[in-house]
């Protein structure tokens, strides 16, 4: 109840999107965009799939970026950069936020390589306080090599070395916690593959003119060989990055596991001891299809600050009051029961896991809400945050909208 939110709404399969992209109608694409903000309160131009889930919706996907989009004649490639040269003209806080196609497929590293390119000659408008113009999500599921499951092996050496030697991105983790979840996604696709795979309840949706989703539960079994070379290729990606403030900690939630589980993810960053021996607990082929048994980085206190509150704040366009403890900052502060210079990390993972795992004290806005382990007050109401973006005041724009509900949407303009 106490937490700041964000909305992204979701772009990179919406009808008049797709439309002005393949027009060229660049100034109608910056007004939808700037409308759609304002009319969802939302924050960011968050991309899953493009192409893909609209393709779905006639039982086809975009795993390539040169695949066309079915009776549009646009293809994820083209999405990508329109939405990503629509959100610097506009100037927003956050770059395009992209869930990127062929997620979750042995052999996607090269997909995922081809689309961090499409963005590196996109200019950042530098009013817009940050410097990238593309943030990549739950990277794992996109750093996968081999041809099937049964060669599959972590690439996520070569999608490192493409984010230390670019700077137009940063990306986020989502490491796979080994946990049972459950996944849901706005990419419809993905989902019914998944489903065909573990056989468990499937549910899926096609959000009218606008997107799609679907939810399957999945279970991580530390037994499979897939599942453990996915939990090593999240922990490769952090540890190979040099930067950890272009490498943000998520899990994903809940896809790769539950965001409860982020002091187990830190003990591990913190401590080869704890990698080790959890790998120790993993299929064969583990340590042989990954790097992470030659990586001996152990990150401290700080670099998991950046990973998790500055570096993040910077990217999503924040870092005046979030992320930092100057003057002016809103007053979040945790405060744990571990003591760095008396206790080292690396050779006491456990401890890490459990000062992170119960704050001593959380502080809000400057209220302290938890205070010697204890919630002692929820006072402080949350902010919903969002992008109030200049731009919109398009007639044939609005045309355009009033003529999309009237036609095809089942609720009306005024709802």
């Amino acid at each position: 109840p106490i937490l700041d939110q964000t909305a992204y709404t979701l772009f990179g399969n919406n009808w008049l999107v797709m439309d002005y992209i393949k027009k060229g109608q660049t100034e109608n694409l910056d007004a939808y965009i700037a409308w759609m903000l304002k009319a969802t309160k939302g924050y960011a131009v968050k991309i899953v799939n493009p192409g893909g889930t609209e393709a779905w919706g006639w039982g086809k996907n975009c795993t390539a970026i040169d695949d066309p989009v079915p009776y549009f004649e646009v293809t994820p490639k083209e999405i990508i950069t329109g939405l990503a040269e629509t959100n610097e003209r506009l100037g927003l806080p956050h770059s395009i936020h992209l869930h990127g196609n062929n997620l979750g497929h042995p052999g996607n590293y090269t997909t995922t390589l081809k689309t961090l390119a499409l963005t590196e000659n996109i200019p950042v408008n530098k009013a817009s306080g940050r410097s990238q113009n593309l943030h990549f999500t739950h990277t794992q599921f996109n750093s996968y090599g081999g041809t099937t499951w049964k060669d599959f092996e972590s690439k996520a050496d070569a999608i490192a070395d493409y984010v230390n030697s670019h700077d137009h991105l940063t990306i986020d983790v989502g490491f796979v916690t080994l946990d049972e979840t459950t996944t849901m996604t706005a990419d419809g696709p993905m989902e019914f593959g998944l489903h065909s795979l573990n056989h468990l309840k499937w549910a899926n949706l096609d959000v009218e003119l606008e997107t799609g989703s679907g939810v399957v539960p999945y279970i991580y079994d530390p037994k499979l060989h897939v599942c453990g070379i996915q939990w090593a290729i999240g922990l490769e990606l952090a540890l190979l990055v040099k930067d950890p403030s272009r490498c943000h900690l998520t899990t994903d939630h809940p896809n790769a596991g539950p965001f409860t589980r982020y002091p187990t993810v830190v003990s591990w960053l913190m401590s080869k001891k704890a990698r080790d021996a959890k790998m120790a607990t993993l299929h064969k082929w583990v340590p042989e299809r990954t790097k992470l048994p030659g990586i001996s980085r152990e990150m401290d206190f700080y670099e998991i600050a950046q990973m998790t509150r500055s570096g993040t704040a910077k990217a999503l366009g924040l870092e005046k009051s979030k992320g930092q403890l100057g003057i002016g900052a809103d007053a979040d502060i945790v405060i744990y029961n571990f003591d760095p210079t008396t206790t080292d990390a690396t050779q006491n993972p456990e401890l890490i896991e459990k000062a992170l795992g119960a704050a001593e004290y959380t502080i809000k806005g400057g209220d302290i809400v938890v205070k010697d382990g204890d919630i002692v007050a929820l006072t402080n109401s949350k902010q919903i945050v969002w992008a109030d973006a200049d731009g919109f005041n398009n007639q044939e724009v609005i045309n355009d909208i009033v003529d999309k509900f009237l036609k095809y949407y089942s609720v009306t303009l005024n709802n």
